[in-house]
């Protein structure tokens, strides 16, 4: 949907109808002072409260709210996907629906982007939630950064602004919501991040557990995958392959060497069995590879798709930005 109004404030909800309009009502006041044109888009995450009611009712009597509401509850990346995809500003703010983000914050956000980022990531250095979250939570934001070499204290604030650009065509699945600055960072896009106030929760309950971790990491393989090696996939499947074959040719040299030293029968040591699972793994993971390699070069070739993007291209002595090509 072409961008055609500054700021889109993008909101999930799950079960937020105690917090849902006290949070509307501050973005608007914070908004209409900020001056402007904006939107506010709330997805409704499947609730089973009274929350889409809430969200319905504010709708009705606001054209700058847009409601979208899933039929059932798919996840905070999925509702913010949607909210995304149906926003229409040049800038994009996500941002919670429990009321711990401050809206107050989001001009602030601006005003850092306006310094020439394309990503603003918020940091909640004073986090107003209980140790127990904390804690994973630091662990967590140090293991993303160092495998995706992107260093920023809190990727897990859902409060942050990107521009239009950075982030279209991103599609999100699992928990990667909260690794968009780091597609960003990948397209080439300038990246920082700024303390941002955080607030206690006043009502509701916590959708956030210890279950989400394992997940957020299984994820941060993927993106990790896609983003360094989706377009040489043999890289990975080669590399193992190799490395398993080379083992299955040390191990088989090991046990021919113990035969012929008559130190070992060849019937009592592990070694020729461990060569050749070894090899058949390593020949495998080969094979997976090059397969791979002929999907990647068919999906790139049959939809027209270039393995590289594009800022600007100088020609005649005007600068001129490439569409994108989804």
């Amino acid at each position: 949907m072409p961008a055609s109004i500054d700021l889109s404030v993008v909101v999930p909800f799950f079960n937020e109808e105690e917090n849902a309009r006290a949070l509307y009502d501050e973005l608007k006041g914070v908004l209409e002072q900020f001056g402007r044109s904006y939107e506010m888009v709330f997805v409704d995450d499947g609730s089973t409260d009274k929350t889409f009611s809430v969200l319905e009712d504010v709708a009705k009597k606001d054209d700058a709210v847009v409601v979208v509401r899933f039929r059932r509850n798919f996840g905070q990346t999925a509702a913010l996907a949607a909210g995304i995809e149906r926003a229409k500003g040049l800038v994009i703010v996500p941002m919670d629906g429990d009321l711990q983000n401050d809206p107050a914050e989001i001009p602030k956000l601006l005003a850092k982007m306006a310094e020439g980022y394309e990503c603003v990531s918020g940091w909640r250095k004073n986090r107003q939630d209980a140790g127990i979250r904390v804690l994973p939570s630091k662990v967590a934001n140090r293991l993303i950064g160092w495998l995706s070499g992107v260093r920023i204290h809190d990727y897990g604030c859902t409060l942050k602004a990107y521009r239009r650009d950075v982030i279209e065509g991103v599609r999100l699945y699992g928990e990667m919501h909260r690794f968009i600055p780091i597609y960003a960072h990948w397209q080439g896009a300038r990246v920082t991040e700024m303390v941002v106030n955080h607030r206690a929760r006043r009502a509701g309950v916590s959708k956030y557990g210890f279950g989400r971790i394992p997940r957020v990491v299984l994820d941060l393989i993927v993106v990790k995958f896609l983003f360094q090696y989706l377009t040489k996939p043999i890289y990975v499947f080669g590399g193992f392959g190799l490395v398993a074959l080379i083992l299955s040719f040390l191990a088989l040299c090991a046990a021919v060497g113990l035969k012929l030293a008559g130190l070992k029968d060849l019937v009592s040591t592990p070694l020729p069995l461990f060569s050749g699972i070894s090899g058949l793994i390593g020949i495998q993971a080969v094979l997976t590879g090059l397969l791979a390699e002929v999907l990647i070069r068919t999906y790139y070739e049959s939809q027209g798709k270039r393995p590289y993007l594009v800022g600007s291209v100088i020609e005649k002595g005007e600068t001129k930005i490439p569409e994108r090509r989804e």
